[in-house]
């Protein structure tokens, strides 16, 4: 049986023959790519999925009250609750882990700039600093600046490997944009780039959506693909041959983030936790922010449109929301966890289903571009793994030092974007300056504090103690000012 008939079998056999309904007006270079696409996908893998996802869409109907607890006092702790002592005890069992080689970043960085207006990867936008630096380049810097802190703690650091997931669309420009901008001064070596997997867009009766007449309609299996791409692509192998041991995951649009926090990793070792989660408190009951809680004894991220009003607003004798956690995507995981959950658990992760208006093609060949949505996509979500922990620590952060998500173009009035973002991390640089001694004619200055100098807000006093800044402040590194002496020179 040739190639070609043995597809045709599989898709009889799955109803998609539809695939090649246009083969014989397809060039040879339009069959082979068609052949592949087909091979890549596993159609009876993605087909059950599909109907596994239609089980889920009718069983999840029910309202989840009843059924939820909020996360135990033991395994919940929070920035602004624990005593100075115990956030530098953390902090340098966190640093002593990254000194020995033992912590690695998992970065999700699949997402084109789309929405902010830009046809390349987010990781690579510049929201309008003072010193222009990209989301990639800022997180690369905060890397670099946590190896010099276990360097100056521990007296040696065996370094801080980063590994990045990219989508197919963001893959190769990332590897260009790292390479040209030298990886920000990182070990190249110790930087992995690996590709989620894509997912076909199916119709509501289960056809899988032809986006021409030689090519599947195809999106990226959501934050949760990590899993399958981290085995599949041989990541977890080279996780292992680095010696790494404790992973911090987190997505590339926070403009705040704490790449690495060892405050974060020393909590969750503390705390022998598989699974670690940072959460920001809930600024009211109907915040469209997950929360993370208990469900029928096992930890879950609930969304607000799973509960009902009187469960969001419900509060805790000291007034606190009861179910507060809101998740911001940014996790601790053990490496022996990440390979139970990629080698046992990843075949029952949820799928999650969005309704979109998908370009199709028309019985004719003709491509048409709906009004309405006409099919489906689906995705995992990293923290559906979450059931599958048996101890998850949660550690709740202040949301103004750590959680500015980029997500939208800048319009008037707007939020999670660029002039959001920017203004985020003005507020969050002048505390640090004003904490060190430093002050402000107006409150408004812009004030910029390089990842190079400053990981966050320490080491700043001898720059700022007793000055009064009354315009754009941008501190730098010995590094950089050096590097702009010797560009001036040139």
């Amino acid at each position: 049986m040739s190639d070609f008939d043995s597809v045709i079998t599989l898709l009889k056999k799955y109803d998609q023959e539809h695939i090649i309904k246009f083969w014989n007006k397809l060039d040879e270079k339009q069959k082979a790519f068609l052949l592949e696409d087909i091979h890549e996908l596993n159609i009876p893998e993605v087909v059950e999925m599909f109907k596994k996802t239609l089980e889920n869409m009718n069983a999840n109907q029910q309202k989840l009250d009843n059924r939820m607890n909020p996360i135990s006092a033991e395994l919940y702790g929070a920035v602004n609750r624990s005593p100075k002592e115990l956030l530098i005890k953390y902090e340098q069992m966190g640093l002593e882990q990254i000194s020995q080689g033992k912590v690695g970043v998992l970065l999700m960085a699949g997402g084109q700039g789309t929405r902010l207006g830009v046809n390349y990867p987010k990781g690579m936008y510049d929201i309008g600093l003072p010193s222009h630096k990209s989301l990639f380049r800022i997180q690369g810097e905060r890397i670099r600046c946590l190896i010099r802190l276990a360097n100056k703690n521990f007296g040696s650091c065996k370094g801080l490997p980063w590994f990045i997931m990219t989508s197919e669309h963001t893959m190769e420009p990332t590897r260009k944009y790292f390479k040209e901008n030298n990886y920000f001064g990182l070990d190249e070596k110790k930087i992995v780039f690996f590709e989620q997997y894509m997912l076909p867009a199916f119709t509501f009766d289960g056809k899988i959506i032809m986006e021409s007449i030689s090519k599947i309609s195809k999106s990226p299996d959501g934050n949760g693909g990590i899993y399958k791409a981290l085995r599949d692509r041989n990541v977890l192998d080279e996780i292992k041959r680095l010696g790494v041991q404790y992973l911090h995951a987190h997505s590339v649009d926070n403009i705040l983030v704490k790449v690495a926090d060892p405050i974060f990793i020393g909590y969750c070792i503390t705390k022998n936790a598989e699974c670690g989660a940072k959460v920001v408190e809930k600024a009211y009951p109907s915040e469209p922010l997950g929360v993370i809680c208990e469900v029928d004894g096992k930890f879950q991220v609930v969304e607000y449109s799973e509960i009902t009003e009187n469960t969001a607003e419900k509060r805790n004798p000291d007034g606190r929301l009861t179910f507060s956690a809101g998740n911001i995507c940014n996790h601790f995981f053990t490496t022996d966890f990440l390979n139970n959950v990629a080698y046992k658990y990843n075949s029952k992760l949820k799928l999650h289903v969005a309704k979109k208006k998908i370009p199709y093609v028309k019985d004719d060949g003709t491509i048409c571009k709906p009004e309405e949505p006409n099919g489906i996509k689906m995705e995992k979500f990293i923290f559906d793994v979450f059931e599958f922990c048996n101890r998850l620590a949660v550690w709740e952060v202040e949301r103004e030092e750590e959680f500015s998500a980029l997500k939208n173009a800048d319009v008037p009035n707007g939020k999670d974007n660029p002039k959001t973002a920017r203004l985020d991390v003005f507020s969050l640089h002048r505390k640090f300056v004003e904490k060190s001694g430093g002050q402000f004619k107006t409150e408004n200055i812009e004030c910029e504090i390089s990842p190079l100098l400053s990981y966050a807000g320490e080491d700043l006093k001898h720059l700022v103690d007793g000055k009064i800044f009354d315009s754009v402040l941008e501190l730098k590194s010995a590094e950089e000012i050096s590097n702009n002496k010797t560009s001036n020179v040139n």
